[in-house]
C-alpha cells in the first residue's frame, strides 16, 4: 500500500486553504510529509470543495512551478492533482508520476498525449462531468451502479486510445464528490471488494477530512483526524492500494500496528 500526502498550494482548500500557498511554506510541508512516511506527494493548486473559487490554468501552473521542480530534484515522486488538460500537459512535460483527475480524464483531446506518456493516472469518479464538487442529492442506492457504469465507461475510453490498463488506478470518490449524503461515501468504503473484484485494478481512497465524517462525528476539519484515520484503515483493509491523507504519519503507524497484531495471531 502507498501512502499520497496531501499539498495543497491553495487560497481556500477546505481544511487547510492558505496555509501552504507560499512557496517556503509549501517546500516545507512537502519535505515533513515525506519525513512523516509519504510515498508520494499529491500536489494541487486549485481547490474543487463546493465552496471554493475557479484557478485559471496558468495561475495552477505558476503555483506549481514555484515548488514542483525543487520536491523532484530532491527525488520524490510526484502526483499532480488537477482536472484542466493545460495544467496535465505541463506536469507530464515535468515528469510527473502520476496524473490526479477528480473528472477521471474527461477531455479525449488530450488522450494522445496521456497515451504517449509513462505516468499513472488516477481516474476519479464524480457524480458531477465538469468543474468542482456541488452539492448534489444523489440516492444512496444509486451510487454504487453510478460508479461502475463510469469505470466502465472511461477505462474503455482510455484503453481504447492505446493507454495501457496497467496505467490506470481507480477513485470512487468521496464526500460532495459523491452527493450530499454520507451513506453514499460510505457504501463505496463497504464494496471496495466489489470494485476491485470487477475491474483487477488498483483502488485509491481519499477520505482524509471529508464532509461525510465531519458529518457523522459532528467534528470540524481540524478535529477530523480520528474520524479520518478510522476510515483509512478500513480502506487498507479492503483492498485499497493507495490512500491520500493528510496525515501520513498517523496512517503509517496504525498499519503498522494492525499488521503487527494480525501476525501475532
Amino acid at each position: 500500500m502507498k501512502i499520497l500526502g496531501i499539498l495543497n498550494i491553495t487560497e481556500d482548500s477546505f481544511s487547510d486553504g492558505g496555509k501552504f500557498l507560499a512557496p517556503e511554506a509549501a517546500l516545507a510541508h512537502g519535505e515533513a510529509l515525506l519525513k512523516d512516511g509519504a510515498d508520494i506527494l499529491d500536489i494541487g493548486a486549485a481547490s474543487s470543495n463546493p465552496d471554493s473559487k475557479p484557478v485559471p490554468p496558468d495561475m495552477e501552473i505558476a503555483r506549481l512551478d514555484r515548488v514542483v521542480p525543487a520536491l523532484k530534484k530532491q527525488g520524490a515522486a510526484i502526483s499532480i492533482d488537477s482536472f484542466q488538460p493545460d495544467v496535465q500537459r505541463w506536469a507530464l512535460a515535468q515528469g510527473a508520476d502520476y496524473l490526479n483527475d477528480i473528472h477521471g480524464f474527461a477531455e479525449p483531446a488530450l488522450y494522445p498525449e496521456l497515451a504517449r506518456a509513462d505516468a499513472k493516472l488516477i481516474v476519479m469518479h464524480a457524480v458531477l462531468a465538469r468543474g468542482i464538487a456541488t452539492r448534489e442529492d444523489i440516492p444512496s442506492g444509486e451510487i454504487f451502479g453510478r460508479a461502475v457504469r463510469f469505470f466502465e465507461d472511461r477505462i474503455a475510453a482510455l484503453t481504447g486510445a492505446g493507454i495501457a490498463r496497467e496505467r490506470l488506478i481507480l477513485d470512487p470518490g468521496m464526500g460532495f464528490f459523491v452527493g450530499s449524503d454520507p451513506e453514499n461515501s460510505l457504501t463505496l468504503l463497504r464494496r471496495l471488494p466489489e470494485l476491485k473484484a470487477r475491474f483487477g485494478l488498483p483502488l485509491l481512497v481519499s477520505v482524509s477530512r471529508k464532509s461525510f465524517l465531519r458529518k457523522l462525528t459532528g467534528r470540524p476539519p481540524g478535529e477530523a483526524g480520528a474520524a479520518s484515520l478510522a476510515a483509512e484503515l478500513f480502506a487498507e483493509a479492503h483492498g485499497a492500494a493507495y490512500i491520500r491523507t493528510h496525515a501520513p504519519g498517523a496512517l503509517r503507524d496504525g498499519i503498522k500496528v494492525l499488521k503487527t497484531l494480525g501476525n501475532d495471531r
